[in-house]
């Protein structure tokens, strides 16, 4: 299918779906991203060694394979300090080790819910698997490690027919462990429940379908995920529906807007940061000290002590990205009265009183003033004063690190599902926002 079919005034997201589509895992969408960025000529370290940065260059690094952390050092490095950042895990399946359960002639995999998915978006749909599988090395502290994506479908959660279940249309629970088993492949038909003997089935499938060798296979982190293409949709293909809008949208508004940005001062810096969706507090998560790290070695490794560092977050500014709720056609109800922003209404800035999101009186005047300069569309995003709503990266990251911050993104529908729509338009609205911050 050529892409450019969809495409209406002047709106081009081709990159974007192409950057989604590989974006299969946290592990994936931190190769992708760090691909891009080779491309652009950013010099990858080694978080394991000393550095010797200079201004005027590019660099990234990984952290722990899930999240990246890349920055540009102007030739004045300290005239200021912008970062923004976003997350790459979404709400999905997990396998389990042992994972394959012998049921009546089927195999199921024993999965997991990661994050807070809606689960029944997740039934009767083709799933793939990727992540990484962990092999046996030289040394037991240094295993080998293959990032792994069958690309095709591979499981199905079929739901229980409406025969069998009358009051399926009245609303339903759905047991994780029973109910969200996605099926993997027929056993034969003798009704036996080898488990043991289903497991190794699984390794030996996993060696053959990836060229591993089965033996030293000794672990893995594999992700279920939907293999529907993303599409363009609507009377003028004004929308985009397709997984893991949230928050690959602002991943890749991220990367752009690093790799398009035109200040030749101060340092730009993106993280893009894993296990947002459980919380953050984990080795690569927002809440941890893995971004104050770096950059404590990115002003030491340039000359400057604590107290340069401290100073620049002082007067820094941080865009925190993630996506948010867009009003409900069917439900308008659960949006705030005045503050409700919609699909194609450009980037969404986010408030609340309790801090979930970052910003402050001067951190939404800083991005209004942004997007008026820069002809953005912008619009308004707060919580019905009777919902709790979410919370995102900005309020975590500041905790560690002060500094004024705005939590801004897309507006989208049906969050948390395994198919999200967002308005076309809004992705590039996201991205020149980002490339107008890293420009300044």
């Amino acid at each position: 299918m050529e892409w450019n079919i969809y495409e209406r005034r002047g709106v081009i997201i081709l990159d974007f779906l192409s950057f989604l589509q590989r974006a299969v895992s946290p592990f994936h969408a931190v190769q992708a991203g760090a691909e891009l960025l080779h491309e652009a000529g950013f010099v990858e370290l080694d978080p394991r060694e000393a550095w010797h940065l200079q201004p005027g260059k590019s660099y990234l690094v990984r952290v722990f394979d899930s999240t990246l952390v890349a920055f540009r050092i102007g030739e004045d490095p300290r005239a200021h300090l912008h970062i923004a950042t976003a997350h790459t895990d979404f709400p999905c399946l997990r396998v389990k080790p042992s994972a394959v359960i012998a049921a009546k002639g089927y195999g199921m995999l024993n999965v997991e819910v990661y994050g807070g998915m809606i689960r029944s978006s997740w039934l009767d749909r083709p799933l793939s698997l990727a992540g990484k599988v962990v092999l046996a090395g030289a040394d037991p502290y240094t295993p080998e490690v293959h990032l792994v994506d069958i690309g095709r479908p591979l499981l199905t959660i079929p739901h229980l027919a409406i025969h069998m279940n009358r009051k399926v249309n009245e609303g339903e629970t759905l047991n994780p462990q029973k109910d969200m088993l996605p099926l993997f492949t027929m056993l034969g038909m003798s009704g036996s429940d080898d488990s043991k003997s289903a497991h190794d089935a699984f390794l030996d499938f996993l060696a053959d379908e990836c060229h591993l060798e089965r033996g030293r296979i000794l672990s893995y982190e594999l992700t279920a995920y939907p293999t529907d293409a993303p599409c363009r949709f609507g009377a003028k293909n004004e929308f985009l529906s397709a997984s893991r809008l949230d928050n690959m949208t602002s991943v890749y508004a991220c990367l752009e807007g690093l790799m398009h940005g035109e200040s030749q001062n101060g340092i730009q810096c993106i993280a893009l940061f894993d296990n947002e969706e459980v919380g953050s507090c984990t080795k690569q998560g927002a809440d941890s000290f893995a971004l104050p790290n770096i950059l404590m070695r990115l002003y030491s490794s340039l000359g400057y002590g604590q107290d340069a560092y401290f100073a620049d977050l002082a007067r820094g500014f941080l865009l925190s990205l993630d996506v948010a709720h867009a009003l409900h056609p069917n439900a308008p109800e659960k949006a705030d009265p005045t503050n409700a922003p919609r699909l194609g209404g450009g980037v969404t800035i986010k408030a609340a009183c309790s801090q979930a999101y970052a910003g402050d009186a001067e951190a939404i005047a800083v991005t209004k003033a942004l997007c008026q300069a820069h002809a953005i569309p912008y619009q308004m995003f707060l919580n019905r004063s009777d919902i709790r709503g979410g919370s995102t990266l900005g309020s975590m990251l500041t905790a560690n690190m002060p500094m004024r911050a705005m939590d801004v993104g897309a507006a989208i529908l049906a969050m948390h599902s395994a198919r999200e729509t967002m308005g076309a338009a809004d992705q590039k609205a996201l991205e020149r926002l980002v490339t107008v911050f890293f420009s300044r």
